[in-house]
């Protein structure tokens, strides 16, 4: 049993619990041992105890290590810490309050409720299948409970920008690049003889990101969550760049540095004057190369564009700015929630058919899971 007095493990009323919690299992047929106890009880430490969904998967990930024994796991749960018989719907919501991620001030039409709605709690915390199910849904189809929950889920992606490396060296333990300099240091110092090789190796550093994200009318079912995912992508790195556009471009790096959400989005909604308007692509991407591109903002990065490509301007501005930004960054990456699971997408809109000469990696962004999948490429994009 684990010593609920150590300041390492979950808080010290609430130990016996998991304990008893894991004998339930062991008596189930699951093959918990006590070292599993102890890494549960760990587990929890940081988390929640009261959440249902802290205590699920934490759990899950450290006493069951066969597929098959996830059914008995979720059994056990349901009715040591419900009291809910087997036999009960294997989908149930835990209910939690979103006071900051639920009831965010930025709102759009179709993504927040309206009314007496927004005084509500969003019930959030689904379990194993609901979760993965609920990451696949789009955006624009989703209740505003579901909202809730996936901007809940998205506050925890962890995403790491590619890195690129530098033509500085640093010294290493091995290499093929000898460090000339200390090798003669250190043979001086042993009179002519040294007694180890010493090598150096390239610097590694983060690429920088830029996001630049369409906040027109037609994007209102998704602008929010983009929003709240570069809010995400900026604390996750220190060279994040945020941009967003709807008749004029607007940066909103500084007013995304919050650490909440909610706070973050409603800054950028102070001074963001053209929420839900026309959209001008061309014109917006040829302010953006015009006035920090060239500036050395998009050298070596990846910039990620968010829209679905229906431009009002000129296509030949758009043309002429997306060859431009090309030239200058690492990577173009454009996200359009019309492409959707189709893997036979084909642009029909002016504006992404020319776009489309330039861009390196086309997804669709319309769901939790895109961006996540957009989170899990980036490190490779070096």
């Amino acid at each position: 049993m684990p010593d609920q007095s150590d300041g390492s493990g979950a808080q010290a009323p609430f130990a016996g619990v998991l304990v008893d919690f894991a004998r339930e299992l062991r008596a189930a047929g699951l093959p918990v041992g006590t070292g599993d106890v102890l890494t549960y009880c760990s587990a929890m430490a940081p988390l929640d105890p009261a959440d249902l969904l802290d205590l699920y998967w934490a759990g899950r990930t450290t006493m069951v290590s066969r597929r098959d024994d996830i059914a008995t796991y979720d059994a056990v749960f349901r009715r040591f810490f419900l009291g809910a018989e087997p036999a009960e719907a294997l989908t149930l919501l835990l209910r939690a309050t979103a006071a900051a991620q639920g009831a965010a001030p930025l709102v759009m039409p179709g993504t927040e409720p309206g009314g007496d709605e927004e005084q509500e709690q969003a019930s959030l915390g689904w379990m194993a299948s609901d979760v993965d199910a609920l990451k696949h849904r789009s955006f624009a189809a989703c209740t505003a409970a579901e909202l809730a929950a996936l901007r809940k889920i998205m506050t925890t992606i962890r995403l790491t920008p590619p890195r690129r490396r530098t033509r500085r060296t640093r010294p290493a333990t091995a290499g093929r690049s000898p460090d000339m300099r200390r090798i003669a240091r250190e043979s001086m110092r042993m009179h002519g003889e040294p007694a180890d090789l010493y090598f150096r190796r390239r610097k590694v550093k983060l690429r920088p990101l830029v996001l630049i994200l369409d906040v027109s009318g037609s994007m209102a079912d998704y602008s929010r969550h983009l929003l709240q995912f570069a809010h995400t992508a900026k604390h996750a790195a220190s060279r994040v760049e945020v941009f967003c556009f709807g008749t004029r471009l607007t940066r909103i790096t500084r007013e995304l540095e919050h650490r909440r959400p909610d706070a973050a989005l409603a800054r950028a909604a102070d001074v963001v004057v053209d929420w839900e308007g026309g959209t001008r692509i061309g014109a917006s991407l040829d302010t953006f190369v015009r006035r920090w591109a060239r500036n050395g903002l998009c050298r070596g990065a990846v910039v990620v564009i968010c829209s679905d490509g229906l431009d009002r301007g000129d296509p030949e501005v758009l043309a002429a700015a997306m060859e431009r930004l090309s030239r200058l960054c690492h990577r173009i990456v454009w996200l359009n929630p019309h492409k959707g699971d189709d893997p036979n997408f084909r642009p029909s809109t002016v504006g992404m058919m020319v776009a489309e000469p330039h861009i390196d990696l086309l997804l669709s962004g319309h769901d939790l899971a895109s961006l996540e999948q957009l989170a899990g490429l980036l490190p490779a994009m070096s």
